[in-house]
């Protein structure tokens, strides 16, 4: 019997699994990818009586792949926030699923392990834009100001590392930050003596200052869409932009359109004050989906980009 650990890329599914490890040490075979590769159980390779952890995934796009772990005789333990479709009965299937706009997989986390963990999932609330819940945890623990601006940047950082079409867009596999984190319990201690975080946070820096000569493309009072070239850069910088923009213009809903083989990389953001439909928006599309507050499209075909236009800008018109 082997325990596997499956869980997204970015902030949120590290923090997640990082908080469980330091809670229940294992040993573990792990299975994750850049943010977008949301499909990771298929890659699962498990035999019966196979223990499986999943964080941070829809298990809507993976339920033909978890069904066939339980059927095999894995069991599966299940922690996530977007939009799960129909969830299994299966003596062997655990979930803790929450699609609130203002949870997310760290945050579900930190409650099952009764905050034995906090900092981390302080850290993944602000790196997947969760910035009143994380205040209010933040609050809890009555951390300083200058202690949540570390714990923000470093959410950012980790988050910003995931976004990429291929693993040769980050400045880490995921796999390998998750590595250089483990041995820290206390975030404060990885930002003080990690040299990965600088690496981040100088990627970060530079990418962040290339965006800033971004102007909207297309833009009402109520959205604004932005077409990035297909550069590295572009690829990197498009979900933590899409969360900057939605901080500083909270009533405004974001797209950001990055160029890719035969079409675009979509990053949808909702507006702050109102954190509905991003997800049912990108779930039109091929290859798209998410949460209500924050979503993307893979891949949107060139043939599609009017039709996503349009009905980006119709639903946020309402808002």
């Amino acid at each position: 019997m082997k325990k596997i650990d499956v869980f997204n890329g970015d902030a949120d599914g590290i923090c997640a699994l990082h908080q469980m490890r330091l809670a229940q040490p294992s040993e573990t075979e792990l299975v994750t990818g850049v943010k977008r590769d949301i499909q990771l159980v298929k890659n699962v390779v498990a035999e019966a009586g196979d223990e499986i952890l999943v964080l941070d995934i829809s298990l809507v796009k993976n339920i033909d792949s978890i069904n066939k772990l339980l059927d095999l005789g894995c069991s599966v333990q299940y922690f996530d926030h977007h939009m799960p479709g129909d969830i299994p009965e299966h003596k062997f299937f655990n979930a803790v699923i929450n699609t609130s706009p203002d949870t997310c997989t760290s945050l579900l986390v930190n409650e099952y392990l009764n905050q034995q963990h906090v900092l981390w999932a302080i850290v993944a609330a602000y790196g997947d834009n969760m910035m009143s819940s994380a205040d209010k945890l933040a609050d809890q623990q009555g951390l300083r100001d200058h202690q949540r601006d570390k714990l923000r940047e470093l959410g950012v950082c980790i988050n910003y590392n995931g976004y990429g079409a291929t693993l040769d867009d980050l400045h880490f596999d995921p796999e390998a930050l998750y590595k250089a984190i483990r041995p820290y319990e206390n975030p404060f201690d990885f930002i003080e003596n990690e040299v990965v975080f600088a690496t981040l946070k100088g990627g970060y820096e530079q990418d962040m200052l290339n965006a800033e000569m971004l102007k909207p493309d297309i833009a009402t009072n109520k959205s604004a869409i932005f077409f990035l070239p297909a550069e590295k850069w572009c690829r990197r910088v498009s979900g933590v932009l899409g969360n900057d923009l939605s901080n500083k213009f909270p009533d405004r809903a974001h797209a950001l359109l990055t160029e890719t083989e035969g079409g675009y990389q979509v990053s949808v953001r909702a507006p702050q004050n109102n954190k509905t439909g991003a997800g049912e928006l990108c779930s039109q599309f091929e290859s798209g989906g998410g949460r209500e507050g924050a979503a993307g499209i893979n891949c949107l075909q060139e043939a599609d980009k009017q039709k996503f236009i349009d009905t980006f800008i119709h639903q946020y018109s309402k808002s």
